[in-house]
């Protein structure tokens, strides 16, 4: 077998000039890189017509303050024990969901679950929904709004004849929009006590 001659590349030869020579090229390179630098971008204006998508800009969740809550109270003013905020229907406005009640002087006074809304050009916030209607006697624990739902646990009486001091069924609860109303669910690790 007989082996063909390589011709020698013209790379592998170098000599002191060659390496001067690569040198100040790269030198030179990087100089002018430094000394000329591109100008600012600027953005051409959109065509007429054309519609641009900015960022979408923080909305703060509706307030509590000032809201008419649907619950009889009374002399006793109603109490606002938890609240969270959430997009719940995806249109990219936050909600708030109020657990709220009477300020009862004595005893286990029933919570009630509203959730708030405030269109962009209305002054205050309303209630769109009551997930909790405080006429069923629950007391809301765990609650949360994640994901687009609502979870609660509910402490609630097995009979009428149970004092509202000692709810004797605990449920789990998960609410969520469906596009037309708050569909309530019960989670999997739901139980009664």
């Amino acid at each position: 077998m007989q082996h063909s001659a390589v011709p020698e590349l013209a790379h592998t030869d170098a000599r002191a000039l060659h390496w001067v020579a690569t040198a100040t090229a790269v030198a030179s390179v990087v100089a002018l890189s430094s000394v000329v630098q591109p100008g600012s971008a600027k953005a051409a204006p959109p065509a007429a017509g054309t519609r641009t998508q900015s960022a979408p800009s923080a909305v703060a969740p509706p307030a509590t303050t000032g809201v008419d809550f649907p619950l009889e109270c009374g002399p006793v003013k109603v109490v606002v024990k938890k609240k969270a905020a959430g997009d719940l229907d995806g249109d990219g406005r936050p909600e708030t969901v109020v657990v709220a009640h009477c300020d009862a002087p004595m005893g286990t006074p029933p919570d009630a679950v509203y959730v708030l809304t405030q269109a962009a050009e209305a002054t205050s916030p309303r209630v769109v929904a009551t997930l909790v209607d405080p006429k069923d006697r629950l007391t809301v624990t765990d609650f949360t709004v994640r994901a687009g739902a609502v979870t609660a646990t509910l402490l609630g009486y097995s009979t009428s004849d149970v004092p509202s001091c000692c709810p004797d069924v605990r449920t789990g609860a998960k609410w969520q929009w469906n596009g037309s109303a708050f569909i309530r669910s019960t989670p999997a690790a739901a139980h009664s006590v």
